[in-house]
């Protein structure tokens, strides 16, 4: 008889999990947690999208930026090589488009210098800062993400742990044993949460130093266009 109860206590003890299961807990919870679960992974696979495909976006912007750059004040005529290098979809490409645009308007007037030179100042900024706010379009859903998906898996928790009083009081047992399944389950939504959170946030506040100084590079050449083609309008 000892020898039987040995064995079923061995036997026991190899079946009770040594570590938890992330599957497991996502089955075993409540549908309410379940829904908030999902969610928070959606987001977070949504969140690495994002991530991935805006490093990769950048590396080339930045990457066809300085090969433009480099050529477009070596050139002997910025018209000239615009046109040749067809750079249009190069964000400091479109800069020196519309500051070159205005320019060719502004000198077939040349009655007002100094209204020129503030036209073609504003288009400038003007297309900086559409470029920088091309770039940043999609860093508004990191934001989302890394200050909402805490919230979001603290109600899952919330739920989940009311859901294990709720079944404490129909059993009318308050023993380790039944509440702790529920409260593992309750957890694991805010650990989601968290999950998904914490690389937004981080991916937010770096990306937008990136967007931030590729906003300041764009200005930069703008103001060196600028004072290039004001040049030009003063010796007319």
């Amino acid at each position: 008889m000892t020898l039987e109860l040995l064995m079923a206590s061995v036997s026991a003890a190899g079946e009770t999990p040594t570590r938890l299961n992330p599957v497991k807990l996502f089955l075993d919870a409540d549908i309410v947690v379940q829904v908030v679960m999902a969610g928070l992974l959606l987001a977070s696979v949504w969140t690495w999208t994002i991530i991935i495909s805006f490093s990769l976006r950048m590396a080339s912007v930045s990457r066809r930026c300085n090969s433009y750059e480099r050529g477009f004040w070596e050139a002997e005529n910025f018209d000239v090589y615009q046109r040749e290098q067809r750079r249009g979809e190069v964000p400091l490409g479109k800069v020196a488009g519309a500051g070159l645009a205005e320019f060719k308007r502004n000198a077939a007037r040349a009655t007002d210098p100094e209204g020129a030179r503030q036209r073609i100042g504003l288009v400038m900024n003007s297309a900086v800062g559409e470029e920088a706010d091309k770039l940043s379009d999609r860093l508004n859903f990191l934001a989302t993400v890394g200050s909402v998906a805490p919230f979001v898996g603290l109600f899952g928790t919330v739920w989940g742990i009311m859901n294990s009083f709720f079944q404490i009081g129909q059993e009318q047992n308050s023993s380790l044993a039944v509440v702790a399944p529920g409260i593992s389950e309750a957890l694991f939504a805010t650990a989601i949460g968290l999950f998904a959170a914490i690389p937004a946030v981080i991916a937010y506040n770096r990306f937008s130093h990136r967007v931030n100084g590729f906003e300041a590079r764009s200005q930069r050449f703008a103001d060196k266009l600028h004072a290039a083609l004001t040049r030009q309008l003063e010796q007319r």
